[in-house]
């Protein structure tokens, strides 16, 4: 009777023949390391030299308040620090830290957003204002994102040699952005999977331009998220720990995930902070 089962002829598959001495194992891409954790920040009040820190405390017992009902009904809070003095001011930068993400709004006048160590409280500092807002991504940042720092050329853009499969994308991203509905599912153009020239790259950064607003969220790696002048599409790369770009992709949504603190993350904060704020009274 034949048996149906047959064995691989010795000499084949993984294990079978003897490794390279050039290159005796496998070398893998390197993976993102050092992922940020929360840590909470007790502020030493006797450092500040016996200042009145009562308006900074009464502040920021207000900024749990309002990460507890943002978490709970969305939209967003400012709070702003201009009458507030140096210790105060010093008291409340201090417990802040510094989170995750951070933005450029390339507005005017321009505004640094910094996220704190609490997700989804910001700060916001510019040469007119200074601010604390609670919300998952501050309003600045949405207001006029796709305002062109560098105008998107489109179709009129410059072909040079070595441009294979650019075109056919900046097609299909101004499709989509004319399309845009809040509604409609997100849509992802990845070019770490499709093929792709440097050329390509170099065309398309051209044809859809540069907008207002730039983030960098420093997390399990980086996440660098920049607007393009063409509305509702945005670039996202990640790279890891190495500073290697791993994932290239365009985004065509509102705002890219990546950049929000969900609402979780800011019922987590609304309770951190209270903690903290019990702690240093």
């Amino acid at each position: 009777m034949t048996n149906p089962f047959m064995m691989p002829p010795t000499g084949f598959g993984p294990g079978s023949q003897p490794l390279d001495q050039q290159n005796e194992a496998l070398e893998y891409m390197p993976l993102p390391q050092d992922m940020r954790t929360y840590s909470p920040r007790i502020p030493e009040i006797e450092e500040l030299g016996g200042a009145d820190v009562t308006p900074a405390l009464a502040l920021l017992a207000q900024v749990a308040d309002a990460a507890a009902e943002v978490s709970a009904g969305g939209g967003t809070r400012q709070f702003d620090l201009a009458g507030l003095d140096p210790a105060n001011r010093a008291l409340i930068a201090e417990t802040m830290g510094s989170g995750e993400v951070s933005a450029k709004v390339r507005a005017i006048p321009a505004i640094a957003v910094q996220e704190s160590v609490f997700a989804g409280i910001w700060s916001l500092k510019s040469a007119t204002a200074d601010l604390i807002e609670v919300a998952a991504i501050p309003a600045c940042v949405t207001r006029a994102p796709f305002t062109p720092v560098r105008k998107a050329l489109g179709k009129d853009t410059p072909l040079a040699d070595g441009v294979v499969n650019a075109p056919p994308l900046q097609i299909e991203l101004f499709d989509k952005s004319a399309a845009f509905s809040p509604e409609a599912d997100l849509h992802v153009i990845n070019l770490s999977l499709l093929p792709h020239t440097e050329e390509d790259l170099a065309w398309l950064d051209q044809a859809v331009g540069e907008g207002a607003v730039t983030i960098l969220s420093r997390g399990y790696g980086n996440c660098r998220v920049t607007a393009t002048a063409i509305p509702h599409v945005w670039r996202v790369q990640f790279f890891n720990s190495q500073d290697t770009l791993i994932l290239d992709t365009f985004e065509v949504t509102t705002m890219p995930e990546v950049a929000c603190a969900a609402p979780e993350d800011l019922g987590d904060s609304a309770r951190r902070l209270t903690s903290v704020l019990e702690a240093i009274r």
